[in-house]
């Protein structure tokens, strides 16, 4: 038997004159085909878990929780005043960041220099450190036996007020919008930036005119992300503020205050912060998404 002949032997050819594979080769592709599945179906099995894992207080959360206890929870005298006081420190806190924030991150984007992205690392360093550390290292810099304790009036201490409040939220959010400002800033063409100033645009000018309302996406991305994290502090803020009932009780430390005598109060406020955090997410992704989507337009 002839080569030829050998190879047309190990084919089969049907009446419509269509070639298939050898039965080995539909073995080998079916076995290889039922490995892949196998080994989607295991990385799928990984991911469920840690989804279900993830999942499970928040369904907690909401399933344990009915219609009327949640009203009733609502009522508690701690949840109004303190909802009250965490939008006014928040947002306080917000317009600092924003406003001294976004010429900073401008300033990291167009740096070359060593020694500002050592300054850049610095600044991201509050979203790692415990914040019990952040508590304890603002008391030990703005208390009474702090650094600028002799600047103070005689008698006088930031410690334990609202102002402390908003120090400590800007701690521990001002990263979050540095880092989305500093991406968003750098995203930018810096051929639009060229041509700017070859027009002879002074560089307040081309910050405010042409840096701004390109990286204006995800500057709001950055402010919501920063928003969420001032709303949701609690260690930095209970070690240099304290956890005064009116003054400088946000939301999280009435519900750690509410857990000892209403429960209820408790999750209710656990619930609105989480539909909150959920409502800042979903801006913050459809922010980034149209951000993105403008960048690849240009």
């Amino acid at each position: 038997m002839t080569l030829e002949s050998s190879a047309a032997a190990s084919r089969r050819v049907p009446s419509d004159g269509a070639v298939t594979a050898p039965p080995a080769e539909l073995q080998h592709e079916r076995a290889l085909r039922r490995r892949q599945r196998w080994e989607h179906g295991l990385l799928g099995l990984a991911g469920a878990l840690l989804f279900a894992f993830m999942a499970a207080p928040l369904v907690g959360l909401f399933a344990t929780a009915s219609w009327p206890d949640f009203l009733a929870g609502l009522a508690h005298p701690l949840v109004w005043p303190e909802l009250r006081l965490s939008l006014i420190t928040t947002g306080s806190s917000l317009a600092c960041v924003v406003l001294l924030g976004t010429p900073l991150a401008w300033s990291l984007a167009r740096a070359e220099r060593g020694w500002l992205r050592l300054v850049e690392t610095l600044l991201q360093l509050p979203i790692v450190i415990p914040p019990a550390v952040a508590g304890i290292a603002m008391l030990l810099a703005f208390g009474r036996r702090s650094l600028l304790a002799a600047l103070y009036p005689a008698g006088w201490s930031l410690t334990f007020t609202t102002t402390a409040v908003v120090l400590a939220q800007i701690f521990v959010s001002a990263p979050f919008y540095i880092q989305a400002a500093v991406s968003a800033f750098r995203r930018i063409d810096p051929h639009l930036i060229l041509v700017a100033r070859s027009f002879g645009a002074r560089p307040l000018r081309v910050f405010g005119r042409v840096a701004l309302p390109l990286a204006a996406p995800g500057l709001l991305a950055g402010a919501l992300l920063s928003w969420a994290r001032a709303l949701g502090e609690f260690g930095a803020t209970l070690m240099f503020a304290g956890n005064l009932e009116g003054r400088t009780q946000t939301l999280p430390l009435a519900i750690y205050t509410a857990m000892e005598a209403d429960l209820r109060a408790a999750q209710s406020l656990s619930i609105v912060l989480v539909l909150l955090a959920l409502v800042l997410l979903v801006g913050v992704r459809t922010l980034l998404g149209a951000f993105d989507r403008t960048g690849a337009s240009r």
